[in-house]
């Protein structure tokens, strides 16, 4: 199982980005997803969620800036973001919950992406 994320960079302030994650492999079904970034000296902290149903939840300092969807047919999670500002400079990790089979066993857990670095400059 694998988690690719993408769509880092660097962007002025008030420029948008836009990561994607996309998970493959042995999946059986996927639960929640989310991103998660960590800045420089700090601790890694939640951005977005979502369910399988679609309802998210946003940290504060996000809400109304950024936009996360998914599709459940590809496996796939997007974090739109707009109105960047310096202090969103972080590696961003997507997260997924989800059940997959390896040698005819399943297990359940939450998977990680290796991260993605986003640079705002002011």
């Amino acid at each position: 199982v694998q988690l690719q994320a993408s769509g880092g960079g660097l962007v002025q302030a008030g420029g948008s980005l836009r990561l994607s994650c996309v998970a493959s492999g042995s999946i059986l079904s996927i639960d929640g997803m989310g991103w998660y970034r960590q800045a420089p000296g700090k601790e890694l902290e939640l951005v977005a969620t979502i369910t399988p149903g679609g309802s998210t939840n946003y940290a504060v300092s996000v809400k109304g800036r950024f936009t996360i969807s998914r599709d459940n047919a590809k496996n796939t999670v997007w974090l739109q973001m707009n109105s960047l500002e310096p202090e969103d400079t972080a590696v961003y990790y997507c997260r997924v919950d989800m059940s997959t089979t390896s040698a005819g066993k399943s297990s359940y857990g939450d998977y990680w992406g290796s991260g993605t670095q986003v640079t705002v400059s002011s």
